[in-house]
């Protein structure tokens, strides 16, 4: 996949995230818990709430869209706090597989550090989840710990940020 980038999230994304969501529900279900209906119900005000998280600075949401403009996945960083925060991430099916998550998770490193200030991300991802696992390990997080996630093993990462200054 040629160009991938990352827009900070907005309310003008609310159509097209949902419809990014729907249409993915099954695919991500696969390898984190669902959503439920109530997110799908509730998917205005929850992005209202999400977005008065990131005006407060404690998270920083991002969609990952194409060439063409289409909406192909989320990048998030959550709970901010004392220059560190949690990535979490997820790819729709159509794009999974050439190296889109690669790409977007190096893009929000470079934007943590250069833009948000952060010094250090933190990662996890399930066992048997090797294409996430690769992702963070591609983009040099290294392992922490084992951890159980969600009732599965899993594994934490982390990843020390240095700007492009530095």
């Amino acid at each position: 996949m040629a160009g991938v980038l990352l827009e900070r999230l907005t309310v003008g994304h609310e159509e097209a995230l949902l419809g990014f969501e729907r249409e993915n529900r099954a695919y991500f279900a696969g390898f984190v818990s669902d959503r439920g209906d109530a997110y799908f119900a509730e998917f205005g005000a929850q992005l209202r709430d999400r977005l008065a998280e990131q005006d407060a600075g404690v998270c920083h949401f991002h969609v990952v869209v194409d060439d063409m403009g289409n909406l192909i996945g989320r990048v998030n960083l959550v709970d901010v706090e004392d220059g560190v925060a949690e990535l979490g991430y997820r790819i729709g099916e159509r794009a999974a597989g050439k190296g889109v998550a690669t790409a977007a998770v190096r893009e929000v490193c470079r934007l943590a550090a250069d833009v948000y200030g952060l010094s250090e991300l933190t990662a996890v991802a399930h066992l048997d989840n090797p294409a996430s696992r690769t992702v963070l390990e591609r983009n040099r997080f290294t392992f922490v710990e084992n951890i159980t996630l969600v009732g599965r093993p899993g594994v934490r990462y982390r990843r020390r940020l240095t700007t492009a200054a530095t």
